[in-house]
């Protein structure tokens, strides 16, 4: 009697990495070369030249190591890109009609993203040490000179559309990026493909006109930017556009048709919203001290723009809302010990006086 053979495949090293990042939560993953995206550098350096970066001074001054892996870590062979979604269940574009609902972006909604990736990070990167002998690694989470999104586009991941954002075919926009660099050679992904095609929804939808050309964002006139990274008085021929932004825009995220196919129910639970940052009201902004905002935003991104930042943006949304009940606050305001709290609250007072 005759017996046949039975082959047992066992699964690849890449195989078996990715369905760990799964467990830990990540809900896509890819693997590029270290040199697979070499337009980085010269796109970089290009959107630098123009100013387009604004006062975010450490994009220019680490730029050569932000261009390329390798530029980092000289030993880097192959990159793992990792992506954790916060996919909202509502639509950010629906408080756009409540004047007197200061809108946040859905990224901070939730639990600081930085604490949550990199802790799955690290439980990765433990794995990986115990399989690969001699492993080198490092990981990053949006706290080095690495660019996330064209390495992601190279994993696979997705494409960075024409709001410069990643947009990934199962997860739409709402992916927070991880990367691991490590010291082995690793079989890459296919790379992503741009399917934007002739949709400019993004660029249409912009209130400031950040977008100069498609694949291109000025941060000078980004509501993220300004509301988020610029430490001074927000420029008044973009106040208007800020509407009721009081930190980050979800805009040119929220229409992109892609994000149909985004599910809320691959969300990670850590980023589901807490009640008082989903909808806050200006009334209760406005007034903050620093002790109350610190009470308010700890453990939420929004705590490292401080106080100030977060009064002057709710004092141009008041400014926009249109009601004068603000207006006392506001003339208190006036007298800030913060030169750019007093500037919005000023520039608010006139605008709900004119109307």
């Amino acid at each position: 009697m005759s017996t046949s053979s039975q082959t047992i495949m066992t699964p690849s090293l890449e195989s078996r990495l990715e369905s760990a990042a799964r467990d830990l939560g990540f809900v896509a993953f890819g693997i590029a070369d270290a040199d697979a995206a070499p337009h980085t550098v010269k796109r970089l350096a290009q959107w630098l030249a123009d100013g387009c970066h604004g006062d975010m001074i450490w994009m220019e001054s680490r730029a050569e190591q932000r261009g390329s892996p390798k530029g980092l870590w000289p030993d880097v062979q192959s990159v793992i890109s990792l992506g954790m979604s916060y996919a909202p269940t509502e639509d950010p574009m629906a408080l756009a009609q409540h004047a007197d609902i200061g809108r946040i972006s859905v990224y901070a909604q939730g639990a600081d993203y930085h604490d949550i990736v990199k802790k799955a990070l690290k439980a990765l990167a433990r794995w990986m040490v115990t399989e690969i002998p001699d492993l080198q690694l490092k990981l990053f989470v949006d706290t080095a000179p690495v660019m996330e999104k064209p390495l992601a586009e190279a994993a696979g991941l997705g494409w960075q559309g024409k709001h410069s954002n990643l947009v990934s075919r199962d997860h739409g926009s709402w992916l927070f990026l991880g990367a691991i660099y490590v010291s082995v050679a690793l079989k890459p992904s296919v790379a992503g493909r741009d399917r934007c095609g002739s949709c400019d929804a993004c660029q249409r939808i912009c209130p400031t006109n950040a977008f100069p050309a498609p694949y291109q964002v000025d941060a000078r006139r980004c509501i993220s930017y300004l509301t988020i990274e610029h430490d001074g008085p927000i420029p008044e021929e973009l106040r208007q556009g800020i509407g009721n932004h009081i930190y980050g825009c979800d805009d040119c995220l929220s229409v992109c048709p892609w994000n149909k196919f985004a599910q809320s129910a691959h969300r990670h639970r850590a980023f589901l919203p807490r009640a008082e940052l989903s909808a806050p009201e200006l009334g209760d902004i406005l007034p903050l001290d620093d002790p109350s905002f610190r009470q308010i935003f700890a453990g939420s991104p929004i705590k490292r723009i401080g106080r100030n930042r977060m009064v002057r943006n709710a004092a141009i949304a008041a400014g926009n809302s249109g009601n004068n009940s603000y207006i006392p606050i506001l003339t208190q305001l006036c007298g800030d010990e913060s030169a750019m709290v007093a500037d919005a609250a000023t520039w608010a007072l006139a605008q709900l006086r004119r109307r």
